[in-house]
Parts: C-alpha cells; sequence; structure tokens
C-alpha cells in the first residue's frame, strides 16, 4: 500500500505565503506523477499544480505565477509553495501521486487534506 501524508496548511493573510509539503511512503517501485489538488466548500475538487517525473510542470491558470511546484526524487516528496495567497485561495489541499507499485501495476492515491485559510 501506498500512504501520502501532508504538512503545512494553516491561516495565514493575504498576500502571506505558505509551503505545503507532501511525503509518499509504502510500496514504491516508481512514482510517475506528483500534484496537488483542492476543494473549496460547494466547489468540485480541482487541479492546482503538478509535476511528472520527467520534471514537467502543469499549473492552473489561477495560480501561474503564485505558486511553485517542486519534486524530491530521493525523498519521495512535493511541494507547494504558495505565495501571493488570496481568499480565494482557501480550500483544503490535497496531494496526490500516481504510483507504480510493481513495473506493472500502479494506482492513484490521495492524501488525507491539509487545510489552508486565507483571511485577515
Amino acid at each position: 500500500q501506498v500512504q501520502l501524508v501532508e504538512s503545512g496548511g494553516g491561516l495565514v493573510q493575504p498576500g502571506g505565503s505558505l509551503t505545503l509539503s507532501c511525503a509518499v511512503s509504502g510500496s514504491i517501485f516508481r512514482i510517475v506523477a506528483m500534484g496537488w489538488y483542492r476543494q473549496a466548500p460547494g466547489n468540485e475538487r480541482e487541479l492546482v499544480a503538478t509535476t511528472n517525473a520527467g520534471g514537467g510542470k502543469n499549473y492552473a491558470d489561477s495560480v501561474k505565477g503564485r505558486f511553485t511546484i517542486s519534486r524530491d526524487n530521493a525523498m519521495n516528496m512535493v511541494s507547494l509553495q504558495m505565495n501571493s495567497l488570496k481568499p480565494e485561495d482557501t480550500a483544503v489541499y490535497y496531494c496526490n501521486a500516481r504510483v507504480y507499485s510493481t513495473s506493472v501495476s500502479w494506482g492513484e492515491f490521495w492524501g488525507q487534506g491539509t487545510q489552508v485559510t486565507v483571511s485577515s
């Protein structure tokens, strides 16, 4: 089995910064992609940023230029640096990983979520 554990959420004022981190552990042969999604009350879960094994990155238009995703392959970790935070960034943020547990068997896994609240 594969586990994802997030950390780093909290309360921050508009314009402030936060860094989220996610550690992936368990039965890992290879991590294909890692990323962050978020879900605000009453909304569907949406993509924030993803990074693949080749280093490619993808961002939602709403966070481009403000958020940066980074990946530590040696530590099986992914981080999300969030700058210039806005109230509309308030949501539960979820870590996501697509993991091969063997050379042929893969699955998609989620963390438990961490709350980010942007408010004065």
